[in-house]
């Protein structure tokens, strides 16, 4: 696949991904390793078109009242300053993505065993675990330079903590604050950078395909198969990263 499929591919990705109330920073990741070689520039990329789709899902569901700051504070309190000092962490390229690929393999087995879970009574989730929980995916999303929501999502489903679409709008939210904060890190450390030709390429498709998809999450279609879909290329995505960095071997 040459570049300019890129905005395409990345069209697609911001669909599947906010539909679900992700941002797609996992594939963006995976996808410009293939095309880019300063690996900051594939970090601070990725957390850019984060950024762009979740905050048009967050405004979706700000709008239509599914957004619960009062559920969704703990949270964040811990994730934003940890996903700052994650961000500042230099680790090599090998070890970057094979952390990125393990966690997402992890992430890809717990979104299919949400959907073959029976429809499931939500239950109470205290201050204290939401604060730690939120802290230690935000240290994750900080070092990964990811949003985070796509290892969160999966857990509070799987906890039973809320209805899909609540999960959804905190996992968007989720990835809004911990992807400005991971920037803002990326930024102090002196490792941002970017190609101003390509991203602005990548925004258009990113932000046309992630407002397509927060339409039709906030309209509340059945999104099941956009999310096994979602499941498998996060797999995907976590094995080949797994069998490239680790052991020398494309797929």
């Amino acid at each position: 696949m040459s570049v300019e499929y890129l905005p395409i591919v990345f069209f697609l990705i911001a669909l599947f991904y906010s539909s679900v109330g992700f941002g797609g920073g996992s594939s963006y990741l995976a996808i410009l390793s293939l095309f880019l070689t300063d690996f900051y520039e594939i970090r601070s990329t990725a957390l850019i078109l984060n950024i762009c789709v979740v905050s048009i899902g967050t405004l979706f569901y700000i709008k239509n009242r599914v957004f619960n700051l009062k559920k969704f504070w703990p949270f964040l309190v811990a994730s934003i300053p940890l996903a700052y000092l994650g961000a500042q962490l230099r680790l090599s390229e090998a070890s970057f993505f094979l952390i990125l690929g393990t966690a997402l393999i992890l992430a890809g087995i717990f979104m299919l065993l949400r959907f073959v879970k029976k429809k499931m009574d939500t239950k109470a989730f205290s201050n204290p675990n939401k604060v730690i929980l939120g802290g230690g995916i935000g240290l994750l999303s900080g070092v990964s330079g990811i949003g985070g929501g796509i290892f969160l999502s999966p857990v509070l489903n799987l906890l039973k903590w809320a209805n899909p679409r609540t999960v959804a709008s905190l996992a968007s939210v989720f990835i809004l604050v911990n992807s400005i904060s991971g920037l803002i890190g990326l930024n102090m450390s002196g490792t941002f950078t970017w190609n101003s030709e390509l991203i602005w390429q990548l925004i258009v498709a990113v932000v046309i395909g992630g407002s397509i998809g927060s339409y039709l999450s906030n309209k509340k279609f059945n999104l099941k198969f956009l999310g096994m879909l979602t499941s498998i290329l996060v797999l995907y995505v976590g094995f080949r990263l797994i069998l490239l960095h680790g052991f020398g071997i494309r797929i």
